[in-house]
C-alpha cells in the first residue's frame, strides 16, 4: 500500500523527517518497506529557468534555424540555436541550460550539452511543452506571460511539488489503515499519547447542496449476508472533464492514473477514507432500479476491460432493474454501465461486503483490484455515507453536478461496536513492562476506542468498528502495544535458559535431524511418486502389492512395495537431462499387503551416483563406490547414537552386493551397489548405491538408548599402527571388536587406512589391512610401556582368533 506525506498533511501536522516518520510508522505496525521521492512532472524541471529573448534574427547557414541571444538573469546572455517556428524577439520563454537532464513526455530522457548547430555555438535549449514533459504538444516553443520574472526557476513558475511516498506492507488485520485518513489516526494516537496532549485528525468538511431534481433509483438487496449495507445517492448535471491537478498531483504520487473528475473522485474517497465508490452512468441503469444478488452458474460478464468472464454462483453483482449484470461487487465494474464522456448523470454506490466473498470472487477473476483488497480486510460498515457525502460534495465542486434524489441507505442490521473484557494485570504480563491504569486507559481514548473501568483489574472497551479484527483481548493488547511502542519493552540483560533433555525424539524430529545432516553432507531432497507401473515387478512381489485402478493414468497401477523402484526413476529422470553426480534422499512409506491388511513402511531411502565431486582443477575426479553410501549410512546411525548392532552381508533381487545393520529380528538399514538386472531394467548404464533407513525400527532403537556423556582427556594421545594379514573372509570389523575390547579404557579411537591385495607378496586368498589405533588415558599420560603391553596382547589374541598374522 502506497501512502503520500503530502497527503497524510491534509489531516495532520508532520514536524519529523521523512525518515523519521518511516520509523514511527514502522513502529505502529505499518511496516515502511520503501520510500521515495515523486515528483509531479518526473526530473521536477531542474535546470530550467525563465529567460527572455533579446535578439532573433535568422541563422547565416540554416534557413529554418533562428540565432537567439537569451537573458536568463545572470551576467552573460546566452547564445542558444533555436528552430521552433514562433520563436521571436522580446518573448519570455523556459530555457534548458547546459547540463540539464530534459524528461520528454515521449522517449528517453537526454541531457543538453554546448555545441555547435551549422557553425554556430548553442549554449542551451528553448523549450516546447513535449520536450519537458508538461504536456504534449510540439507545435513551438512555450510563450510566456510578457510580466514573468527572468531567472525564475520553472519549478516555481509551474508550482510544481515534490512528495514523499512509503510503500506500506499492510498486514491482512488492519482494515482500520487501508487509507490516508487511517494512516492519520494511527499517527495522531501516536501522538497523543508520547506528546502528552490530544491530537485530532482534521476530517474534510462537507458542504451538500439540496436536491434539485428527482432522478431516484430504487434499491433491492437480496443477499443481506454478503452485503450488509448498500448506500447510494443520484447526481446530475455532470461535466466530464479532467479532474484538478492537485488531485492528479496525489493520485499520481500513489500510481493511481488519472481517468476523469468522475473517476479520480472515487479513487480518491477510496484511498483518502478507505471506504471504495463506484459510479454507474444513471441512463444505463435499466428501470432506474438496482439489484444486489447472486446469478446463476456460468452467467456471461463483460467486464470493463473488454474480458467476457463465466461467472460462480457465489459472485455477488450489482445488476440492473432487468437483472442485467453491471458489476461485480466490490470487485470490478462491466463494461457497459461506467462513466463515459457522454456521462451527464451517475448514481454513486457505497456498500459494505462480506470480506470472504470478496476474496473469493477477486481471487477466482484474477481482479486484484485497490477496492477488493480494501473489502477483503474488512471495511467499516459505518463510514459508507461519510465516504458518498465526501465524493458528492467534491463532484459538486469539480464536476459542477447537483444533487438529484435522496440518499438511498438499506442497513438492515447495524454492525455496532464490539465490546471486549481486557484484564491490566494481563496487558502487563504480555508487554513485559508495567503499565498503569492511566495509561492504559490514555492509550485508549487516543485510539478512539471508549471504554469504562469496571474494577481496578477489568476495563470494558468498545471497539470501533474500523477495526475489524480485532475481536479478543489479545487482540487490544495488541493494539496498546503499538501505540505504547515495542521498543518501549525492557529486556533483561541476563539470559536465562532451561536445560531440557527429551527422552524419546518424535518422527518428526527424528526427520528434521536426518534431513539437515544429509543437507549438510550435499544432498538434496526429492519427493518421487507412490504410484509405479506393475510391470517393474516380479510375480513374487506383485503377489503382495496393493495394485489400484488409476483411471488418470492406466500405467501407473501400483503402489510402490520399497523405494527403490521409484529412486532408480527419479535417478533415470535427472541421468536423461545430463544431471549425472547426483545425492539424493527422500523420506516415503513403501505399500504392501499382509493377511488381508495393508502395511505402510515409512523409510528414509538415499541414492547415490556418478562422480564424488564435480569437475574441478582443485580435485581429481573419482566415482562414488560402495563406501561412499557405507559412509554416510553409518555415520546417520552414529548421528542418532545408534552404534551397538548386527551386521550381515546381503545379495539379492535388489542389491548385488551390500551390507544390513540389524538388532535382533529389527533391520535397521541396508545398503550397497544396486543390482545390475534392475539397474538396466530402469535404462540406467551407471553403478547406483542406494540406502534405506527404516525410520519406525530406528525411533524403537533410539528409545532404549541413553544418553551418556564423558569427559575428554586432558592428556595427549598417542597413536600405534598394525599391519595384519588376513584371509579374504575375515571381516575388518572383526578385527575392529578385538582391538576396542582389550583396549577398552585406552584406546579411543581405531581407523582402517590401507587395504592390500598381492598374491606374490602377501599369498592367495590373503588381504592385508593396515589399522591405526589412538591410546589416551584419563588418569595421565601413558608411557611406551603401557601402550606395548596392549598392543602384544591384540597382536596375540588376533593370531589366536582370526588367523592374523603380522606384516
Amino acid at each position: 500500500m502506497k501512502i503520500s506525506l503530502n497527503w497524510l498533511r491534509d489531516y495532520i501536522d508532520i514536524n519529523e523527517t521523512p525518515e523519521d516518520l518511516g520509523e514511527i510508522l514502522t513502529d505502529l505496525g505499518l511496516e515502511v518497506e520503501g520510500m521515495e521521492e515523486v515528483e509531479s512532472i518526473k526530473g521536477g524541471l531542474k535546470g530550467l529557468v525563465i529567460g527572455e529573448i533579446k535578439e532573433c534574427y535568422k541563422h547565416p547557414n540554416a534557413d529554418k534555424l533562428s540565432l537567439t541571444k537569451v537573458d536568463i538573469g545572470q551576467e552573460d546572455m546566452l547564445q542558444i540555436v533555436c528552430g521552433a517556428p514562433n520563436v521571436d524577439k522580446g518573448q519570455k520563454v523556459i530555457v534548458a541550460t547546459v547540463g540539464t537532464m530534459l524528461y520528454p513526455s515521449e522517449g528517453e530522457p537526454f541531457k543538453i550539452k554546448k555545441g555547435k548547430i551549422r557553425g554556430e555555438i548553442s549554449e542551451g535549449m528553448i523549450c516546447a511543452e513535449d520536450e519537458i514533459g508538461i504536456g504534449l504538444s510540439h507545435d513551438g516553443i512555450i510563450v510566456l506571460p510578457a510580466e514573468t520574472a527572468v531567472g525564475l526557476p520553472a519549478s516555481n513558475y509551474y508550482q510544481l511539488e515534490s512528495d514523499i511516498v512509503y510503500e506500506i506492507g499492510l498486514t491482512p488485520n488492519r482494515s482500520d489503515a487501508t487509507s490516508h485518513i487511517g494512516v492519520a489516526s494511527d499517527l495522531a494516537a501516536y501522538y497523543s499519547f508520547h506528546e502528552n496532549k490530544k491530537i485530532k485528525v482534521t476530517i474534510p468538511q462537507i458542504n451538500l447542496g439540496e436536491v434539485v431534481d428527482s432522478s431516484p433509483v430504487k434499491v433491492r438487496v437480496e443477499d443481506t449476508a454478503a452485503c450488509p449495507r448498500y448506500s447510494g445517492v443520484s447526481l446530475g448535471n455532470i461535466k466530464i472533464k479532467d479532474s484538478p491537478k492537485w488531485m492528479q498531483d496525489r493520485l499520481k504520487a500513489i500510481d493511481v492514473r488519472p481517468i476523469n473528475n468522475v473517476v479520480d473522485i472515487t479513487n480518491y474517497v477510496l484511498h483518502e477514507y478507505g471506504q471504495p465508490l463506484h459510479a454507474f452512468d444513471y441512463d444505463q441503469i435499466a428501470n432506474a432500479e438496482i439489484i444486489v444478488k447472486k446469478l446463476p452458474q456460468n452467467t456471461s460478464f463483460i467486464s470493463l476491460d473488454g474480458v467476457e468472464r463465466s461467472l460462480s454462483e457465489s459472485d455477488l453483482m450489482i445488476c440492473d432493474g432487468s437483472e442485467n449484470p453491471m458489476c461485480i461487487g466490490g470487485v470490478f465494474g462491466g463494461l457497459n454501465s461506467g462513466v463515459t464522456e457522454a456521462t451527464s448523470k451517475i448514481f454513486l454506490e457505497a456498500a459494505h461486503f462480506e470480506a470472504q466473498g470478496i476474496r473469493k470472487s477477486s481471487t477466482k477473476h484474477n481482479l486484484r483490484t485497490d477496492a477488493a483488497k480494501c473489502f477483503e480486510k474488512g471495511s467499516d460498515p459505518n463510514i459508507t455515507t461519510k465516504a458518498l457525502n465526501r465524493a458528492a460534495s467534491l463532484l459538486l465542486e469539480y464536476a459542477e453536478a447537483t444533487i438529484s434524489s435522496e440518499h438511498v441507505d438499506i442497513y438492515e442490521k447495524r454492525v455496532e461496536p464490539k465490546k471486549i473484557k481486557i484484564r491490566p494485570s494481563k496487558v502487563n504480563q504480555v508487554i513485559g513492562n508495567e503499565l498503569s491504569n492511566d495509561e492504559i486507559s490514555k492509550i485508549l481514548n487516543a485510539l478512539n476506542i471508549s471504554h469504562s473501568l469496571e474494577n481496578s483489574d477489568e476495563i470494558i472497551a468498545q471497539i470501533p468498528t474500523n477495526k475489524a479484527d480485532v475481536t479478543r483481548e489479545i487482540d487490544v493488547i495488541e493494539e496498546i502495544l503499538r501505540i505504547y511502542g515495542f521498543n518501549k519493552v525492557t529486556t533483561d540483560n541476563r539470559i536465562h535458559s532451561t536445560i531440557n533433555i527429551k527422552s524419546e525424539l518424535s518422527n518428526h524430529e527424528l526427520r528434521n535431524r536426518l534431513s539437515s545432516a544429509l543437507v549438510g553432507k550435499g544432498f538434496y531432497e526429492m519427493m518421487g511418486l507412490s504410484l509405479i507401473p506393475s510391470e517393474l515387478v516380479g510375480e513374487t512381489i506383485l503377489a503382495e502389492g496393493v495394485l489400484i485402478n488409476n483411471t488418470s493414468n492406466v500405467g501407473l497401477d501400483l503402489m510402490r512395495p520399497n523405494m527403490l523402484l521409484s529412486v532408480l526413476s527419479t535417478v533415470n529422470y535427472n541421468f536423461n537431462r545430463q544431471q549425472n553426480n547426483l545425492r539424493l534422499f527422500e523420506f516415503g512409506k513403501s505399500y504392501k499387503t499382509k493377511e488381508e491388511t495393508f502395511v505402510e513402511t515409512e523409510v528414509l531411502s538415499l541414492v547415490m551416483a556418478g562422480n564424488k565431486t564435480d569437475n574441478s582443477w582443485l580435485t581429481t575426479q573419482s566415482a562414488v563406490d560402495y563406501y561412499s553410501i557405507k559412509k554416510i549410512s553409518i555415520e546417520l546411525m552414529t548421528l542418532l547414537g545408534i552404534e551397538s548392532y548386527q551386521t550381515e552381508s546381503i545379495s539379492n533381487d535388489d542389491f548385488a552386493f551390500g551390507l544390513r545393520l540389524f538388532r535382533g529380528n529389527m533391520i535397521l538399514c541396508e545398503f550397497g551397489c544396486v543390482s545390475t538386472d534392475l539397474v538396466r531394467k530402469m535404462d540406467i548404464k551407471e553403478d547406483v548405491f542406494y540406502s534405506e533407513i527404516r525410520l519406525e525400527n530406528i525411533l524403537k532403537s533410539i528409545k532404549k538408548n541413553h544418553l551418556k556423556v564423558k569427559d575428554i582427556s586432558k592428556y595427549p594421545s598417542s597413536r600405534r599402527d598394525l599391519a595384519f594379514v588376513i584371509d579374504d573372509s575375515v571381516a575388518y570389523s572383526d578385527l575392529e571388536k578385538i582391538i576396542l575390547k582389550i583396549g577398552k579404557g585406552l584406546i579411543s579411537e581405531v581407523n582402517l587406512f590401507d587395504n592390500f591385495k598381492d598374491e606374490k607378496v602377501i599369498g592367495k586368498g590373503k588381504k592385508s589391512y593396515a589399522i591405526a589405533m589412538n591410546f589416551t588415558s584419563m588418569d595421565g599420560n601413558l608411557n611406551d610401556k603401557q601402550v606395548d603391553k596392549v598392543i602384544e596382547k591384540i597382536i596375540k589374541s588376533c593370531n589366536e582368533k582370526l588367523g592374523a598374522e603380522l606384516r
